[in-house]
């Protein structure tokens, strides 16, 4: 590995994976026909698109909890947006987002990753407190969760090399061409 992966936590490293997943599922999911993109598969969220949208709603619900904002979002499958560009301009934000507050905590700042997070979900109901790193250790698995639909929807439109997603080959890849993270 190089030396700046070692000289990152795991919570640092899957904030990055998450970066180069994202980008590699879109700039797959960029190939498809518009029909092929908004087809109902009978994933949970139905179609690539509703399932894309439903995981920047979830981040943007986490990450809003993390600093202390409103997100306002009202629903679990609200589309945010409806145009594929600007869908993924908004997750290359995100993933930016997600990167900085991330290494923010990782040095302590804003309560580091032990700060706790105080949060309602979107249903109601009791008030509820996680630290930080759990809340991202659910905000990450939320992410592979439903990229992982996605790659088979990807498969089930005919994609023939929907994209490697595992953590290792990121790791791999950066290794070897010595890039940052």
């Amino acid at each position: 590995m190089s030396e700046h992966i070692d000289s990152l936590n795991d919570l640092q490293i899957m904030a990055r994976y998450n970066r180069w997943a994202n980008q590699r599922l879109y700039d797959c999911v960029a190939t498809l026909s518009d029909d092929e993109y908004r087809l109902d598969r009978s994933a949970f969220f139905g179609s690539i698109h509703a399932t894309l949208n439903h995981i920047l709603v979830g981040d943007r619900v986490w990450t809003s909890r993390v600093i202390g904002e409103y997100s306002g979002i009202k629903s679990l499958d609200e589309i945010l947006h409806d145009d594929f560009a600007a869908l993924k301009s908004a997750r290359t934000a995100m993933d930016e987002h997600i990167v900085r507050l991330v290494d923010r905590l990782s040095v302590g700042l804003d309560g580091g990753l032990n700060g706790e997070v105080r949060y309602r979900s979107l249903a109601g109901g009791p008030k509820h407190a996680s630290p930080a790193r759990h809340v991202f250790l659910t905000l990450f698995n939320h992410q592979t969760h439903h990229r992982g639909q996605i790659h088979c929807m990807l498969t089930q439109a005919g994609c023939e090399n929907p994209p490697a997603l595992d953590v290792i080959i990121m790791l791999r890849e950066f290794a070897d061409s010595d890039q940052t993270i």
